[in-house]
């Protein structure tokens, strides 16, 4: 009676595990893409960041 139990205790962690593994949410190729694009657009707003900042210190006289 024992061994039932252990074993089926077993095949319901088992099942549980399974079934959370299936929940877990895989990236698809759009999902990479999109985030492909917001790394180079935030590569994107620093550059611009920088050439603004450039353009400022240039109107006042300063070098950097």
């Amino acid at each position: 009676m024992k061994l039932v139990k252990t074993v089926s205790a077993a095949l319901f962690v088992s099942a549980l595990l399974v079934a959370l593994s299936g929940c877990q949410k895989q990236e698809g190729p759009a999902e990479k893409a999109g985030k492909e694009m917001d790394k180079a657009a935030e590569k994107v707003g620093q550059q611009i960041e920088k050439a603004g900042e450039a353009i400022q210190d240039a109107a006042k006289g300063d070098k950097k």
